[in-house]
C-alpha cells in the first residue's frame, strides 16, 4: 500500500524538482505583471490569477500587478449614457468619462483585486499612478492622417517614481497600481494606457520580468494564416514586426520592447485565458507565450541574455 501511494504522488515531485532552476534564478527579482483580458472579468481565472500572484511572493520573488479594466470602463460608461468611442486604439476620454473611469480603476477593479489577494494573507495595497507621483503624465495627441488630434484625458507617460512601490515591496507587500496619472503641466488627472503603464514601471523597477496577460496564444508568426506562436525573438526582431501587427496587440508588443531596451531582463505575452498560467511561464521548462529579449551584443558572449531556452 505504501508503494503504491509513492509511485502516485512522484509526478508531484517531479514538478517540483522541475521547478527548482526557475525558483533559484528568480529568487529576490522584481517581477512586473500586467493584469488584463479575459482574467480580469473570468471568476475562476480571477482567483487563479491571485493565487499565481501570492505563489510568486511566497517563492521568494517580488511581484507587481498593474491593471487597466477595458471591459468594466465600457459597461459603467453604458450606464452613465456616456458613449465609448475609440481612435487610434485608445479611448476618447472626456472629462466626464474620466471621473468614471477614475471611479472604476481605483474604487472597482483595483479593490476586488487586493480583496482577491489579501484572502492569502495581508499582502496587497492599491495605489494609482497619482499616488507619490508615481506616473507622471502629460496630455497625448496621436497622429491620425498626419495630424495630431485631441482624444481628451489620455496621458503619455513622463516620468516614473518608483519609491512608494520599492517601499511596499521592502515591506513584503504586493503592490497594485492602477494606470492613472497626474500632469504636472496642467494638474489633471490622464488615463494612461495599462501596457504601456506596465512596461514603463518594469524598466524604472529593474524589474528582471514584464508579464502581459492577454487573450491569445502569444504573437502569432503569421496571423490570420497561421496559429504558430513565435516563443522567442528579439528586440529587433519584434520591432521589424510591429508594423504589420493588429492594433490590439501593438501597444503590449512596444511595451515589451520598451521594457527590454529599458534593461528588463525578459519581457513575456501569455495566454491569461489558460489558468495559472503565470507560474507555467515562469517556472516550468516549456513555457507557453512570447517571450522577447535584449538584442544579444555584438560579442560572441551572450551570457548577458542567458534565457536558458525558456518560453
Amino acid at each position: 500500500m505504501s508503494t503504491t501511494r509513492k509511485h502516485t504522488a512522484l509526478p508531484k515531485a517531479q514538478i517540483l524538482i522541475e521547478a527548482l532552476p526557475w525558483l533559484t534564478r528568480h529568487q529576490g527579482k522584481t517581477v512586473v505583471i500586467k493584469f488584463g483580458g479575459n482574467a480580469m472579468i473570468d471568476e475562476d481565472l480571477k482567483a487563479a490569477f491571485a493565487q499565481d500572484v501570492v505563489f510568486l511572493h511566497h517563492a521568494g520573488l517580488k511581484p507587481v500587478v498593474v491593471h487597466g479594466g477595458g471591459p468594466q470602463i465600457s459597461k459603467a460608461l453604458d450606464r452613465h449614457g456616456i458613449v465609448s468611442e475609440f481612435k487610434a486604439g485608445l479611448r476618447v476620454t472626456t472629462e466626464d468619462a474620466m471621473d468614471v473611469v477614475r471611479m472604476v480603476l481605483a474604487g472597482q477593479v483595483q479593490r476586488e483585486l487586493v480583496g482577491l489577494l489579501n484572502e492569502h494573507g495581508p499582502l496587497a495595497i492599491g495605489l494609482t499612478g497619482e499616488d507619490a507621483h508615481t506616473i507622471t503624465a502629460t496630455k497625448h495627441r496621436p497622429e491620425i492622417g498626419g495630424e495630431l488630434i485631441d482624444i481628451g484625458r489620455v496621458g503619455e507617460i513622463t516620468e516614473i517614481d518608483t519609491g512608494a512601490i520599492e517601499a511596499l515591496l521592502a515591506d513584503g507587500r504586493i503592490p497594485v497600481v492602477s494606470s492613472i496619472a497626474r500632469s504636472q503641466d496642467d494638474g489633471h488627472v490622464y488615463n494612461v494606457n495599462a501596457d504601456t503603464a506596465a512596461a514603463a514601471l518594469a524598466a524604472a523597477l529593474g524589474a528582471e520580468t514584464l508579464m502581459v496577460l492577454t487573450d491569445v496564444e502569444g504573437l502569432y508568426e503569421d496571423w490570420p494564416n497561421s496559429d504558430e506562436v513565435i516563443s522567442r525573438l528579439t528586440a529587433k526582431e519584434l520591432e521589424k514586426l510591429l508594423p504589420e501587427l493588429a492594433s490590439g496587440m501593438v501597444p503590449k508588443m512596444e511595451g515589451c520592447l520598451h521594457a527590454v531596451r529599458g534593461g528588463v531582463t525578459t519581457a513575456r505575452v501569455i495566454d491569461g485565458r489558460v489558468p495559472h498560467s503565470i507560474l507555467l511561464e515562469i517556472f516550468t521548462d516549456e513555457g507557453i507565450g512570447t517571450m522577447v529579449v535584449p538584442d544579444a551584443p555584438e560579442a560572441t558572449d551572450v551570457s548577458a541574455i542567458d534565457v536558458q531556452g525558456e518560453s
